[in-house]
């Protein structure tokens, strides 16, 4: 591979690591070591990093004109755009994603810059309450200060540009942390901060669960952004109360459920299950992974499903994820292999096994698409987010079973219903217990619309109008005058 940084960027600078740690990352489709190098933030380091925010939010980004920093801002999507293969590739090395995933994610990160570029210099306010006599009252729209995120490994560029993008639109400054399993490609974007911001407007401290600790206690961050998993969701939560009661938003992953009616179009269903399933091997929080189909189609799927499955396997889809006809790679690393062999235990335990179930070949972290059926819905595979290409199959016989199974299940993120029946869709659209929902498609988040879910699926949103409104803050004028009327 070409040089990649491994330092902290901080005020538009890379810089060593005060506290003299490090972290190692190793490529998981050959178990080869990517970099024993990665600087690790500590207290010092954070501390910095915030400064440097702090005299940007005082000093130039957030005295700027709003216009102005819609320009920085698309001149920034322009270059991540230019560069999302480069970026992607970084990505894929270090957690094994299939590099037209990677890539594809740093455009849509891009897409992300562009949408709330367009939003910066149109952040509006109210004035004038007319029945407030004597007083003339103004609402307002105002930054925050200092905010920060701390991402997933899965999609880094999606998650770094939905808390970066609308934060810096609203006029806040940011320090983000990318999953210590994947930080190469959120530092290769230091160059491209630093011909479109000034210094301190966006720093990336890289760092595990400690460095993640200190951004959620630390008390000049205002607002935090997380992306992960629900046990870590809480204790965000729990150091942002404990500091200075920084507001947050959650995105906690899901167990997301796909309803196939039978009067819908199954080869449609099938394949786009297929997509949802298998994109990033599996390991994207709104990849439908409990399957409900009306009972008179079930076999029909079942096998249909198997068999998209198995040709996936034997026609090159699985395999080298640099390779850009390659469309499944490994699974990020060894604890996650585990972890989705535990479960593939799991269900040859509590179910039948379709397909798959077993490690692909003996180099690097592969797992074959598995397919589960005759599962109980309280066995853990059915109840617990494995983050994998693993997929259980139930029927249902009626409407409001399949409502009931969709709704079985701590997590509310996504949710799929395949059917013909405009009416249908709209009723058990209705009932499902999901922040978003496609009809007839697995679900992937758009730039201009929100995204987050119910439950212990998290709570804040992230695109869209609502994604911008988690970074702003709102203040209350109000002006007593004279209204006495005075006759001429």
């Amino acid at each position: 591979m070409a040089p990649f940084e491994t330092r902290l960027f901080i005020n538009n600078e890379f810089v060593d690591a005060k506290s003299g740690e490090v972290l190692s990352v190793y490529d998981p489709s050959n178990g080869a070591l990517v970099s024993d190098k990665i600087h690790a933030a500590g207290e010092a380091d954070v501390d910095a990093a915030v400064a440097a925010a702090q005299t940007a939010f005082k000093i130039t980004w957030g005295k700027m004109d709003p216009t102005d920093r819609a320009r920085a801002m698309f001149k920034f999507a322009d270059l991540m755009r230019e560069k999302a293969d480069e970026l992607g590739l970084l990505e894929t090395r270090a957690m094994g994603s299939a590099i037209a995933t990677q890539s594809g994610g740093y455009k849509q990160g891009a897409d992300l810059f562009t949408y709330y570029a367009g939003l910066a210099d149109k952040i509006l306010g109210e004035t004038a309450y007319p029945t407030s006599a004597g007083r003339y009252k103004i609402i307002q729209k105002e930054p925050i200060g200092v905010c920060a995120g701390i991402g997933a490994w899965n999609v880094s560029a999606i998650l770094f540009a939905w808390k970066a993008a609308p934060a810096l639109a609203a006029g806040n400054t940011f320090v983000f942390k990318p999953s210590e399993k994947a930080p190469l490609g959120s530092l290769a974007l230091g160059p491209l901060i630093m011909e479109c911001f000034p210094p301190g407007t966006i720093n990336i401290v890289n760092g595990g669960a400690k460095t993640g600790q200190l951004l959620a206690s630390h008390m000049e961050i205002r607002q935090i952004g997380f992306t992960g998993g629900t046990a870590t969701g809480r204790k965000i939560q729990e150091y942002a109360a404990r500091s200075n009661l920084k507001r947050v938003s959650l995105e906690l992953g899901g167990k997301s459920p796909s309803v196939v009616f039978d009067d819908a179009d199954i080869e449609l269903a099938v394949a786009r299950s297929v997509d949802g399933i298998l994109t990033n091997t599996g390991q994207i929080c709104t990849m439908a992974s409990r399957v409900f189909v009306q009972e008179s189609v079930g076999d029909r799927f079942i096998n249909l499903l198997k068999a998209s499955f198995e040709a996936a396997s034997k026609n090159g889809a699985i395999g080298d994820p640099s390779d850009k006809s390659t469309k499944v790679g490994p699974l990020a690393d060894r604890a996650q292999f585990n972890r989705v062999m535990e479960y593939l235990d799991v269900g040859k335990r509590d179910g039948e096994l379709v397909t798959g179930g077993v490690r692909r070949g003996d180099v690097g972290l592969f797992v074959e698409p598995t397919i589960f059926k005759n599962i109980s819905k309280d066995s853990r595979i059915v109840q617990e987010e494995i983050f994998g290409p693993v997929v259980t199959v139930q029927t249902f016989k009626t409407e409001e079973e399949a409502i009931e199974l969709a709704n079985d299940t701590i997590f509310g993120l996504s949710a799929c219903v395949y059917t013909n029946s405009i009416s249908r869709a709209l009723r058990v659209t209705k009932e499902i217990e999901a922040g978003t929902i496609a009809i007839n498609d697995w679900y992937f988040p758009a730039p201009d619309t929100p995204f987050g879910g119910v439950k212990q699926s998290g709570y804040g949103r992230e695109g869209g109008l609502d994604g911008l409104r988690e970074y702003l803050q709102t203040k209350t004028i109000q002006i007593k005058y004279d209204i006495t009327l005075h006759l001429v």
